[in-house]
């Protein structure tokens, strides 16, 4: 059961870079190995950071508090991204007229990939990578406190994340084109796997509780 709960968390922290790996794979934009490692990385770091501070709180709340409060946040996060899958797609329409505006907020990189692309140069560089890693890593951080406040172990989930991560956006870019077109319902490969994303976040804070 732990090792479905970590590919879960694996699977939450990471599935969003595929979205945003497709993105870049339908406008001809390349990560690197070294760009997606560094990526990788930054990924691992924050999620360790998050597990760490997790651990650090629930030292400090008594008794079982720390699962619920954990379980809970976890079922926050998770609810609260399937909701923001929606206004997402709603948002695509205005990728075209973003392209001039600058970044303004790591974030918007999820709604804007190819911002990352500071350069416009088709090519995510080193420097890019660091924006792409901190903005992909997000939800990592989080998805990591929740995982402190539960005990689970931080080098396990987050080597787990990180290679998630890596996984995730070369598939992404490597698939581009070909999935582009393919819906699921109403929502495209990236929005499906925010969604996706959400529920196991649910999933795994329901099983924290049993």
């Amino acid at each position: 059961m732990t090792w479905l709960i970590i590919l879960g968390f694996a699977l939450a922290s990471s599935i969003d870079n595929l979205g945003v790996g497709i993105s870049y794979g339908i406008r001809g934009i390349r990560i690197g190995l070294s760009s997606n490692f560094l990526v990788a990385i930054i990924c691992f770091l924050f999620s360790a950071t998050g597990i760490f501070f997790g651990q650090w709180l629930s030292k400090v709340l008594p008794g079982i508090f720390p699962i619920l409060a954990g379980a809970f946040f976890l079922f926050v996060i998770g609810i609260r991204i399937i909701l923001l899958a929606a206004p997402r797609k709603q948002r695509i329409s205005q990728e075209v007229t973003s392209d001039e505006k600058p970044i303004k907020a790591f974030t918007e990189i999820l709604e804007y990939p190819e911002k990352a692309d500071v350069d416009k140069s088709g090519d995510i560089g080193l420097a890019e990578a660091i924006i792409l890693g901190i903005a992909l890593s997000v939800n990592a951080l989080t998805n990591g406190l929740g995982a402190g406040l539960l005990g689970l172990s931080p080098f396990v989930i987050s080597l787990a994340a990180a290679i998630g991560s890596f996984i995730t956006v070369w598939a992404g870019v490597a698939l581009g084109g070909k999935v582009a077109a393919i819906r699921i319902g109403s929502f495209t490969i990236g929005q499906f796997g925010t969604i996706l994303s959400g529920i196991l976040l649910v999933v795994i804070a329901t099983s924290a509780l049993l």
